[in-house]
């Protein structure tokens, strides 16, 4: 079986989740009003993390919890809501030749995997019509039909994205040298690593190198 694995910022999506997700947190009409404590808690693990004495990766676990926060006890139906309306936004920015290739893929019979950091029950709905076999995320807390910030999450990234993906496919045949994998940075440099066909889509300057440096294709 080939498989051929897709990031969502920066690859599908052309532009970054959390900034949507930020803005759209501001604008709101009935939960702006939350965006203000937002801003007091992200802020001191973000200069952190720029004056690089907070590691990044601690830092992007550490704001999907302090956005998770800012939407605690909201209901199942109202998430959804709420997910549907930046999913709606995020569709104007998918990337053409990116959807054309999940598309194509599909077509050919590979297995389809959406891996990304951003929230799970988000990626369900953004990329609703799309022929991914399974998509995984971060998955948020919930308790007695609530979000739930009590809980701490497991941000899906780096290696993560491997485990995951190993979890799903364990006991699978899987032809790697003749699958793809669809990225833009450098953090998901293990996951370009598993297949034969490694894609950087707009990549970052380090995986830009990288990529040059081992001739794959470059999007």
């Amino acid at each position: 079986m080939r498989v051929a694995i897709f990031d969502f910022d920066g690859t599908l999506y052309s532009k970054e989740t959390y900034q949507i997700m930020m803005d759209h947190l501001k604008e709101h009409p009935l939960y702006r009003k939350r965006y203000p404590q937002f801003m007091r808690t992200i802020l001191p693990p973000y200069i952190a993390s720029k004056a690089k004495i907070y590691p990044t990766e601690k830092m992007r676990e550490r704001s999907m919890q302090i956005y998770l926060n800012a939407l605690n006890e909201l209901t199942i139906e109202e998430v959804d809501i709420y997910f549907e309306q930046i999913a709606q936004k995020m569709r104007e920015d998918f990337n053409e030749a990116i959807v054309a290739k999940v598309k194509e893929h599909a077509s050919d019979d590979f297995y389809m995997m959406l891996v990304s950091g951003a929230y799970t029950p988000l990626l369900h709905t953004a990329v609703q019509g799309l022929p991914f076999d399974t998509i995984i995320g971060t998955d948020i807390p919930v308790a007695n039909g609530k979000i739930t910030s009590k809980s701490p999450i497991y941000h899906i990234q780096g290696t993560r994205k491997n485990e995951k993906i190993q979890q799903v496919l364990h006991g699978k045949k899987i032809d790697w040298q003749n699958s793809f994998a669809y990225a833009d940075s450098y953090s998901d440099l293990s996951v370009l690593s598993l297949v034969g066909n490694p894609v950087a889509v707009q990549p970052e300057p380090k995986l830009q190198t990288i990529a040059e440096r081992r001739e794959w294709t470059i999007l």
